[in-house]
């Protein structure tokens, strides 16, 4: 379900208000395999289910920060903002990779608006976001991120 905001003034409202559930999506290993691809992160553990499979978790996981660029996209539809004309990523603050996401899981990602800060222009927003792993007691990732809205 999408929270739906008129504008950012309105932000300051919802602080504190849990913003609901993305969809499970699949992280495939083709993904896993192109994610390190784009940043030359060949582990084994990621890459090869042959060796994976007699190692730790006996199968490939997916990398940590492939996880943590996954949360722009899952919490996208969360909230929409009315009169925004620009939105970007501005970072994010602490960030744990708490329990590994074996290659073929359906993740998805919980939201929380944290804060909402007047910057030039409008304003940043964080968001506390809990990654989970369908099927898991604990959660793959807990992170803060950090996005400016622009009037």
């Amino acid at each position: 379900m999408t929270t739906y905001v008129t504008g950012i003034e309105e932000l300051t409202a919802l602080v504190g208000t849990h913003l609901g559930y993305s969809d499970y999506r699949t992280v495939t290993q083709e993904e896993v395999n192109l994610f390190a691809d784009a940043t030359g992160d060949h582990q084994w553990i990621h890459v090869d289910p042959e060796r994976a499979a007699a190692g730790p978790f006996g199968h490939t996981i997916v990398h940590g920060y492939l996880t943590l660029s996954l949360i722009p996209s899952l919490v996208s539809g969360l909230m929409k903002v009315d009169g925004v004309t620009m939105g970007v990523n501005y970072g994010s603050n602490k960030v744990r990779f708490t329990s590994p996401v074996p290659v073929g899981s359906d993740v998805r990602a919980g939201a929380t608006l944290a804060s909402v800060e007047e910057v030039a222009g409008g304003v940043q927003i964080a968001m506390d976001v809990v990654v989970e792993v369908k099927d898991s007691d604990k959660p793959a990732c807990v992170a803060q991120i950090l996005s400016r809205l622009y009037r």
